[in-house]
Formats: structure tokens, C-alpha cells, sequence
């Protein structure tokens, strides 16, 4: 499992796969949505973070009437601890640099 380069975009990706449940799933335009980025954005990080094994994806097999069937994106277990880490860490060196003594 590779290390993922945590751009602002990757980062609203993997938030809002982080906060999807069971009871509402991330897919595609979810996903955009809560991440407030367009479709030519998220679907090459979704790509790369699969590729990585972070994520897995499914189609959605319930009825859709009248629309496609829906892709539902999930962090696999390994990859939800990955992007805990590395958000977490990314939070601890954000916030940690003004807090050493010198100046902001």
C-alpha cells in the first residue's frame, strides 16, 4: 500500500468517504457534492486511491428506476486507517507549527 499525496481535493474526497454509513453510502455525485468538487476532480482520486487499495467500489444492485445504477465507493480497512493517519498527522503538523514559540 503506497502513501497518497494529501491535496485539498484528496483531503474533501476522503472526508467525505470517511463520513459515509451504511444507511447513506458515498457514491459518484455524492461524493462531489459533499466534497464540493466537480466530477473531473473526484473520479481520477477515487481512480488512484483504488489503484492503492484504499478503496473498493460496487454497483449498487437495489432498484434505480428511472436513472442509472449508482457506483457506491467505500475505504477498504486498510485504507480507512491509512486516511485516519494521514489526516490526523496532517492536523497534528498544521496546527503544531504555531504552537512551538515562534511566530505566526
Amino acid at each position: 500500500m503506497t502513501n497518497i499525496r494529501l491535496t485539498k481535493p484528496t483531503i474533501a474526497v476522503l472526508e467525505a468517504l470517511l463520513s459515509a454509513t451504511d444507511d447513506a453510502p458515498a457514491w459518484g455525485l455524492s461524493i462531489c457534492r459533499n466534497a464540493d468538487l466537480g466530477p473531473g476532480t473526484v473520479y481520477p482520486i477515487l481512480e488512484r486511491l483504488s489503484e492503492r487499495g484504499w478503496v473498493t467500489s460496487r454497483e449498487e444492485t437495489g432498484p434505480h428506476p428511472g436513472r442509472p445504477a449508482r457506483r457506491f465507493f467505500e475505504l477498504t480497512g486498510a485504507g480507512r486507517r491509512q486516511a485516519t493517519e494521514a489526516l490526523n498527522a496532517r492536523t497534528k503538523r498544521r496546527f503544531g507549527l504555531g504552537l512551538a514559540g515562534g511566530s505566526v
